[in-house]
């Protein structure tokens, strides 16, 4: 009895190393998930009293992360020699992250997996916000709608003509639209999204929260 348990331990052991501590630099491609704001706040940055949902903050579409991606599956807290950010670097990050605390989670557990440094994945990660542009008809609702998913990702491809349906999967999280996923090269070119990214939101009705 004493050996199967050990062996299931060993086992599970196993697939944990498989699934975090990754060499850096070893992966296929990006996705860079966008995150509408009112909505996150919505859904749990209100009861954080994140600022990122102040009153007095205009974020619409917030870069929650540009992460490393296998074909299957992804590395994440990568064992690397680069030093982790500063203060600095990561506040400067909150123009499209919404909080510095994001930004240094980002890095912790996606940017130490590109073998860049922080400055350099930072850098990187606004290169690839910049290539995507947001489509502006989100920004002008002045109440909570409910829409289709499938129309948040056909005003994505309508703005991105480079943009084609397999290389953005829009995600649902209770009732909300979540994110525009996107997935890009490393020269941060469209393309297809492996199986396991396609998750696309079939909700006929997805709650969508304006800006305050």
């Amino acid at each position: 009895m004493r050996r199967i348990y050990l062996v299931v331990l060993l086992s599970l052991s196993a697939l944990c190393a498989r699934a975090e501590g990754e060499r850096a630099g070893d992966f296929d491609y990006f996705v860079m998930a966008l995150s509408w704001s009112a909505n996150w706040c919505a859904l749990e940055g209100d009861a954080r009293r994140s600022p990122q949902c102040d009153a007095s903050e205009d974020h619409g579409w917030i870069l929650h992360g540009l992460w490393p991606q296998f074909h299957r599956g992804y590395p994440s807290f990568c064992q690397t020699a680069q030093r982790p950010p500063s203060r600095g670097m990561t506040a400067q990050m909150e123009g499209i992250m919404g909080t510095p605390g994001l930004a240094w989670h980002q890095w912790k557990k996606h940017g130490s997996c590109t073998n860049l440094s922080a400055e350099d994945y930072y850098a990187l990660s606004r290169r690839a916000y910049g290539t995507v542009t947001r489509p502006a008809i989100f920004r002008k609702f002045d109440r909570a709608v409910k829409l289709p998913a499938s129309v948040v990702e056909e005003a994505f491809l309508k703005e991105n003509p480079k943009l084609t349906p397999d290389s953005i999967t829009i995600t649902c999280r209770k009732g909300y639209i979540q994110e525009a996923r996107i997935c890009l090269s490393h020269e941060l070119e469209p393309v297809p999204c492996g199986r396991d990214v396609i998750k696309d939101c079939t909700l006929k009705d997805a709650l969508f929260v304006p800006l305050r």
